[in-house]
């Protein structure tokens, strides 16, 4: 089995929607992951927030700490090289991963509209977002912005591959409170400690993820159905897409959440091996409910998960993942 790879323009253009959504529908069902090629996320944006955060990294770590989060939401700002671990999430005792990372959360201010659910203040909570060197925060934003239309002609896909309607999931994102993650991933000079990776094994905490990568030894590896891990690199023009915990609780386990990982270069100290990705990680509205979908549920079962909202759900996860200070 192999990660497929879809075009997703035809479902867009709506020449061949049912023939999009039922490949995306077997690959969501199968693996979790796909490759998708004509999404029309402007590469000319994409090449800009690479460029920009690759001299941000560059920048000394004691300028860069001028943009970690002060506020009370982590997902902002600057994080330092080893100072999160991702296995935690799923309760693993595993060391920091072997990355720094720039985080942006929404563009627009909906604090207002959630006034009154306190727990929702660190979900739209103020971005940090660096201003060096120039430029930096308009790519950042523009790249959320292109990102942001894409998770949603994806919901649309979505929609339709599990028999909804193709606007099922638009009221459920409307303030959304997603999250982009610049990852930095450098040469390592010194070597892992026993069990470290680039980013230990999890699975995603949203209903999706849209990820573009550069090339480089030591990267993203999924775990297929049989257990072993494969390898996956996105080309020019390419994203990988990989569903979250929260589809799986939608879709009552019919569409996986799959474990990954990045993984170490063999050669640690190998040049190449230097690797940056942009990834988007789609959470609906904050008060949205994730509870089994109708079209998920066969006549006399049961959903295997209690209803829960999309902020408590992220916020159990976040806070797993901060067993170690950043």
């Amino acid at each position: 089995m192999d990660i497929p790879r879809i075009n997703i323009a035809p479902f867009l253009d709506g020449t061949a929607k049912g023939e999009v959504a039922n490949a995306v529908a077997a690959s969501c069902r199968d693996i979790g992951f796909l490759v998708i090629t004509d999404h029309g996320l402007d590469e000319a944006v994409l090449r800009d927030a690479f460029t920009l955060t690759q001299a941000f990294m560059d920048l000394p770590r004691e300028t860069k700490d001028r943009w970690h989060p002060q506020g009370p939401s982590k997902q902002r700002g600057y994080h330092g090289f080893a100072t999160r671990g991702l296995a935690s999430t799923l309760d693993q005792d595993i060391p920091p991963d072997l990355r720094e990372t720039v985080f942006l959360g929404p563009v627009d201010d909906h604090q207002a509209h959630f006034s009154d659910l306190p727990d929702a203040r660190t979900a739209y909570w103020p971005n940090t977002i660096p201003d060096q060197p120039g430029g930096i925060d308009d790519a950042l934003i523009a790249v959320y912005r292109g990102f942001e239309t894409l998770s949603a002609n994806l919901l649309r896909i979505f929609a339709v591959a599990l028999d909804l309607d193709e606007d099922h999931f638009a009221p459920l994102i409307d303030r959304h409170f997603s999250i982009l993650s610049c990852h930095h991933y450098p040469a390592l000079t010194t070597p892992p400690l026993p069990n470290q990776l680039r980013t230990g094994a999890h699975t995603d905490f949203g209903a999706m993820t849209i990820l573009a990568m550069t090339e480089a030894t030591g990267g993203l590896e999924v775990q297929m159905p049989d257990g072993a891990w494969r390898g996956v690199q996105a080309g020019p023009g390419e994203l990988v897409v990989n569903l979250g915990d929260m589809l799986a609780r939608w879709t009552n386990d019919r569409w996986k959440s799959t474990l990954h990982r990045v993984a170490n270069p063999a050669n640690q100290e190998d040049a190449r091996s230097r690797r940056q990705s942009i990834g988007y990680f789609m959470h609906p509205n904050f008060d949205a409910q994730i509870e089994c979908l109708p079209s998920c549920l066969d006549p006399g079962q049961q959903p295997r998960y209690a209803p829960i909202t999309a902020g408590e759900h992220i916020a159990m996860k976040i806070a797993k993942s901060h067993n170690v200070q950043g």
